[in-house]
């Protein structure tokens, strides 16, 4: 019995586990590209609106596909650029789905590095490979969000490597392919302030623009285009689509007062988390906080040692999961964000294992529903919320228990 809690929870354990998950996964998206039908949604799309581009096209609103304009960053053009190229202008769809199978493989392997390196116990690991949605999302639909989550986990790795540069470039790239990313931007200006002092932290801030310019550059000429379509913040949304309201009236959903109330909420659940969470490492308040932006502190060191791995995945991924709560509407393709993102809160929010599973498995079935019904859609927000509470009232604590060499204490659901 003791030696099954030991493989159960032993963070050393997970050494030997994730290649095992990794080939596992690997035999799986074989299995799913060559047994389940792929499904069209926007992959035609996004080739007929390269077709375009590479026809001489650097008006965004001029390039189109059969979904639509194209709304997405240069990042993103330039990645499916070259998937372009390497399926025939898009005509060999089975190529395609291999290519994203090996994406999907990739990611994970950074996906489990971070857990292993916030020391995450092994019974959550199988979550990770476990999701009929984010395959589905991978190898039968080819969406762009894979690259977009690709980049937020490396950048999560290099960072808990201190690897600060080559994180943000990653998280440039995928915030280029999809602004989704800019989701867990606000906790990652405090993590770098705290982290490495004023002066570097704007460096990261001009790595994050300069890419950002770097990619934008073919658009140059058409600037003011690119910079509406790709970075367009007033995007309406359809109510047939959503994932998460559809437990609203239509007349809610649609109303100003609604989109309103969702930004306040979401302005106010990141000043919470940053002021009794993400700040912590410092031992200031919000005034005081800032402050640290003019005036670099003289224990800068010590609260550097504080920014750990886990503290880190926890800011980044909890800032994730307060947008997703707080987002206008949710598409099914979203759920790349979550997949990884859920398991490694939950955990993180001292649920018990099976309460852990339970909810992961309540927040899967409700995205697998479709079309989304008030049940399904209760579901996703109501996981959310439980998650977010969750590890607020978890992690509220745990910064008190550092000891004085600046290591922290070990999670007290690890052992």
């Amino acid at each position: 019995m003791n030696t099954l809690r030991d493989l159960a929870t032993n963070p050393a354990h997970t050494k030997w586990m994730y290649p095992l998950l990794l080939v596992a996964d690997a035999a799986l998206c074989g299995l799913i590209i060559e047994f389940v039908p792929y499904t069209e949604i926007d992959w035609k799309a996004y080739m007929e609106q390269i077709a375009i581009f590479n026809k001489g096209e650097r008006d965004y609103k001029l390039i189109e596909g059969g979904t639509g304009p194209l709304v997405y960053p240069g990042a993103h053009v330039l990645i499916y650029r070259i998937l372009y190229w390497l399926t025939d202008k898009g005509t060999n769809i089975q190529l395609a789905q291999y290519i994203f199978a090996l994406v999907y493989l990739f990611t994970l392997a950074v996906v489990l590095q971070c857990y292993r390196n916030a020391k995450v116990p092994p019974y959550v690991f199988p979550l990770l490979i476990a999701s009929k949605r984010l395959h589905s999302i991978f190898v039968l639909r080819c969406f762009n969000d894979c690259f977009a989550v690709l980049g937020l986990f490396a950048a999560i790795w290099c960072y808990q490597k201190k690897y600060w540069h080559w994180g943000s470039f990653f998280y440039t790239t995928g915030l280029n392919v999809k602004m989704s990313l800019l989701l867990p931007l606000p906790a990652m200006g405090i993590i770098f302030l705290q982290a490495l002092g004023s002066a570097e932290a704007i460096t990261q801030a001009m790595i994050v623009v300069q890419v950002s310019v770097a990619y934008g550059y073919p658009f140059r000429k058409r600037a003011p285009s690119y910079f509406a379509r790709a970075f367009e913040l007033t995007r309406q949304f359809l109510y047939k689509w959503t994932v998460n309201w559809r437990f609203v009236p239509e007349s809610t959903f649609l109303s100003r007062p609604f989109a309103l109330s969702l930004l306040a909420a979401h302005v106010g659940l990141l000043y919470w988390f940053a002021r009794t969470l993400w700040m912590k490492p410092s031992k200031r308040g919000p005034r005081a906080f800032l402050r640290m932006i003019l005036d670099e502190p003289r224990d800068q060191d010590q609260i550097a040692r504080k920014i750990t791995p886990n503290f880190i995945m926890t800011a980044m991924l909890s800032a994730v999961a307060i947008g997703m709560l707080c987002a206008r509407s949710l598409h099914y393709q979203f759920y790349a964000y979550l997949a990884w993102t859920t398991p490694f809160l939950l955990w993180k929010a001292g649920f018990h294992p099976v309460v852990q599973y339970a909810l992961w498995g309540a927040q899967e079935w409700a995205w697998n529903v479709y079309p989304s019904t008030p049940l399904s859609s209760a579901t996703v927000v109501g996981v959310l919320a439980t998650t977010i509470v969750g590890v607020w009232w978890g992690t509220r604590s745990e910064l008190e228990a550092v000891e004085a060499n600046g290591k922290p204490v070990e999670h007290a659901h690890a052992e």
